[in-house]
C-alpha cells in the first residue's frame, strides 16, 4: 500500500499545483489575500498562489465601464419636478482601493450620482436645466471624480441622457414649439411672396422698358419710312413737273420754229374753247379778238365752197 499511497499523494499534489496556476487576462487584475489579509495585486500574466493559504479575493476589470442609471426625480429651483437619467463612464485605476475602499462601489456611485444631480438641478430653473446640459455634465464629473478617488475609481465623463419634464409642461413646450414653427413658416412664406412680387414687378418693369424701346424703334422706323416715301413722292412730283415743263418748253420751241400765223393761233384757241364747252360750265366768255377771228374763218369757209 505504501507505493500506491505515495503515487496518490504525488498525483494529488500535481493536481493541486495545477489548480493554483492562474493566468490573469489583459485589462484585468486579481486581488490576492493570504489568510484573510491583503497580500498582492496580480497583473497580466502567469501566477502561482500558495494552496490553502492564498485566495483570489477579487477579479477587477480595468476597462472603461458604463453605468446607466434609471430616471431620478429632481426638483428645480422654480419647484418643477422632472425625471432625469444619467450615464456614467468610469474606470478602475487602483484595484486594491476599489476592493477595500467601499462596499458595493457601483451602488455607491449610483447613490452619489443621484444626490449630486439633485444638488446641481436644485440651483437651476427649468429653462436653465433644459439648456445647460454641458454645464450639468461637467459639474457632475468633477464632483463624482473627486468623491470616488479614494475608491480607486476614475470618472471619465457623465452624460445627462434624458430630461423628462411633467406632462403639462411638455404640452406647453409643444404648443410653444408649434407656434414658433408656424411663425417661422409665416415669415418664410411672407418672404417668399415678397421675393415673388419683387421679381414679378421687375419682370413687368423690364417688359415695359423693352416694349417702350420696341415702340420707339418702331416709331423711328415708321418715321423713316414716311420720310423716304415723302422724299420719293416729292422726287416723283418734281420729275413730273420737270417733264411737263420740258414738254411745254419743247412745244413752245416748236411753235416758235413754225412761226404760226395769227389765224392758226386763233383756230387753236377755238379748239380749246370747244373742249371747255364740253365741260359742266354754263357760261363761256369769248374774247372779241376770237369773235372777229371766227367771222374771218366763216368767210374763208364760204369762199372755199364757191
Amino acid at each position: 500500500m505504501g507505493p500506491i499511497l505515495f503515487a496518490i499523494l504525488i498525483l494529488f499534489g500535481i493536481l493541486v499545483f495545477i489548480a493554483n496556476i492562474k493566468v490573469v487576462p489583459q485589462a484585468n487584475a486579481y486581488i490576492i489575500e493570504r489568510l484573510g489579509a491583503y497580500k498582492d495585486t496580480w497583473g497580466v500574466g502567469l501566477h502561482i498562489k500558495t494552496p490553502f493559504i492564498d485566495r483570489i479575493a477579487n477579479r477587477v476589470s480595468l476597462k472603461e465601464q458604463i453605468l446607466d442609471f434609471p430616471p431620478q426625480p429632481v426638483i428645480t429651483k422654480d419647484n418643477v419636478t422632472m425625471q432625469i437619467d444619467t450615464v456614467v463612464y468610469f474606470q478602475i485605476t487602483d484595484p486594491k482601493l476599489y476592493t477595500y475602499g467601499v462596499d458595493r462601489p457601483l451602488l455607491a456611485i449610483e447613490t452619489l450620482t443621484a444626490t449630486t444631480l439633485r444638488n446641481i438641478i436644485g440651483d437651476l430653473e427649468l429653462d436653465e436645466t433644459l439648456t445647460s446640459r454641458d454645464i450639468i455634465n461637467n459639474k457632475m464629473r468633477i464632483i463624482l471624480d473627486e468623491a470616488t478617488d479614494p475608491w480607486g475609481i476614475k470618472i471619465n465623463r457623465v452624460e445627462v441622457k434624458n430630461i423628462i419634464p411633467p406632462a403639462d409642461i411638455q404640452n406647453a413646450m409643444e404648443k410653444q414649439m408649434r407656434a414658433e414653427r408656424e411663425r417661422r413658416e409665416a415669415i418664410l412664406k411672407a418672404e417668399g411672396e415678397k421675393t415673388s412680387n419683387i421679381l414679378v414687378a421687375e419682370g413687368k418693369k423690364q417688359a415695359l422698358i423693352l416694349g417702350a424701346e420696341a415702340e420707339k424703334q418702331a416709331a423711328i422706323l415708321r418715321a423713316e419710312a414716311k420720310k423716304e416715301a415723302a422724299i420719293k413722292e416729292a422726287e416723283g412730283r418734281a420729275e413730273a413737273i420737270l417733264k411737263i415743263q420740258n414738254a411745254t418748253a419743247q412745244g413752245l420751241r416748236m411753235i416758235k420754229e413754225q412761226e404760226l400765223s395769227q389765224e392758226v393761233i386763233a383756230i387753236r384757241g377755238l379748239e380749246a374753247l370747244e373742249k371747255v364747252a364740253d365741260g359742266q360750265s354754263t357760261k363761256i366768255i369769248i374774247p372779241s379778238e376770237l369773235q372777229n377771228l371766227a367771222s374771218i374763218v366763216t368767210s374763208v369757209k364760204e369762199l372755199a365752197k364757191d
